[in-house]
């Protein structure tokens, strides 16, 4: 990859990234809250099971789809696919997390002279359809991110964000928070590699304890998180 790609990919995955995903716990708030997750090694297998089963078949497949969209111009297939992102989330919190990503990262990147996002913005044309993924692959494709790395970083962008969350939640210590994320970040590769297999009726992923906890926190009594 060249140089430039690299600069690009690692602006994408940074934490500094202004789009709000610190604000979003993705039910982990709620499952610390009713004692599922009470440590590194519960929260280690909450977020093994939730990037095997959810993020992998669902949002990894998608964005390799969503890259090869955007890659051949196909405007319609990205709505398409952007689409069955959103439908896919199943609590009303995700959904409008979903969107409020997907229009974040659409005003950074009009901003940032990608005239192609500003019809995803709130308010724009597409802006029903809009989903993180599908600006995240924008972003990719025309600062020349090849399809693999960006599912990649994708994924630790996702991952990295739950540690945090994990971190101020439990509470995790900073040196366990890491010496977790340096652990899972190494099925990454792998994820990546499986969600390229998938066919199109394979995609789609779902755990019901994570569905309830998405549940449960919109009624939490006290909350840090927005979902």
């Amino acid at each position: 990859m060249m140089d430039r790609g690299l600069q690009r990919l690692l602006q994408l995955a940074s934490p500094s990234l202004p789009v709000g995903a610190f604000a979003y716990s993705e039910g982990l708030e709620a499952a610390v809250a009713t004692s599922t997750v009470t440590d590194a090694e519960t929260l280690s297998d909450w977020l093994s099971a939730a990037f095997e089963h959810c993020v992998v078949p669902l949002d990894l497949a998608v964005a390799l789809r969503l890259h090869e969209k955007w890659q051949s111009h196909d405007l319609d297939g990205v709505c398409r696919w952007s689409r069955f992102v959103l439908a896919s989330r199943e609590t009303a919190e995700r959904r409008a997390q979903e969107r409020h990503l997907g229009h974040a990262l659409a005003s950074l990147l009009d901003g940032m002279s990608l005239p192609e996002a500003a019809p995803w913005r709130l308010g724009g044309g597409h802006a029903a359809d809009v989903s993180f993924p599908a600006l995240w692959m924008l972003a990719a494709v025309r600062w020349n991110v090849p399809a693999a790395p960006a599912v990649e970083a994708m994924a630790w962008a996702w991952l990295e964000n739950q540690v945090l969350a994990a971190v101020k939640l439990i509470p995790l210590g900073q040196t366990a928070g890491q010496r977790l994320l340096f652990e899972l970040a190494g099925d990454v590769p792998a994820g990546a590699a499986r969600a390229a297999e998938l066919t199109d009726d394979a995609l789609g992923g779902s755990l019901p304890g994570v569905t309830m906890a998405c549940c449960d926190h919109e009624i939490l009594y006290s909350r840090l998180y927005r979902s």
